[in-house]
């Protein structure tokens, strides 16, 4: 069975809810969908902001973890697996992606390239990008610079930019996403070149 791991954004489990209704329409679709609250790991239960820099070598830790944990379990394909990131856990994913192969897909809501991976460039795996045009948080120019590289790369991706929308989607806009997601991830992890 295709795995994926759904990472929250700096909030935490401020927004439960909507991660969980994530998580069901992924497992609805045929995917083992593991949530990872990587901020257990430094005992936060949102960000500290002042110690985002000291903290993401320690979470993108415990995404590497839950990526090795979840290959080992018999029911799981570890050549199908995939991370949703929300945010900063999409951050995280590029992170862990960027040394971790068995990560064959991600999906980015609305996250930024680390300033490191921007840097030194790591080949990606095919990569969804989903993302706001009036995003005050992380603004839509990171959604380009992401492009732009996997352009660079010839690795596959979509981009969907939604005009209006900030940091997070709402509406139709919601709506679209989750459609996109399943079938950007059915196309990489589903697929028998998978």
């Amino acid at each position: 069975m295709p795995a994926v791991l759904l990472l929250h954004g700096a909030d935490g489990l401020t927004f439960a809810e909507g991660y969980r209704l994530a998580a069901r329409t992924i497992a609805a679709s045929g995917y083992h969908v593991a949530f990872v609250h990587y901020l257990d790991r430094t005992a936060d239960q949102r960000v500290a902001y002042a110690r985002l820099r000291q903290d993401f070598p320690v979470w993108t830790e415990t995404v590497r973890d839950a990526v090795a944990w979840l290959a080992e379990q018999p029911e799981i394909n570890a050549r199908r697996l995939g991370i949703v990131g929300i945010s900063l856990g999409a951050a995280l994913a590029f992170a862990t992606a960027a040394t971790e192969p068995r990560v064959r897909a991600i999906v980015d809501y609305f996250g930024p390239l680390p300033d490191e991976l921007a840097r030194e460039r790591p080949r990606l795996p095919p990569t969804l990008i989903l993302h706001g045009s009036a995003d005050p948080i992380v603004p839509v120019c990171h959604a380009r610079a992401l492009e732009q590289l996997l352009l660079e790369q010839s690795t596959a991706y979509e981009i969907k930019i939604y005009e209006g929308q900030g940091h997070g989607l709402s509406g139709a806009a919601q709506f679209d996403a989750a459609a996109r997601v399943v079938r950007f991830l059915d196309q990489h992890l589903q697929s028998s070149a998978a």
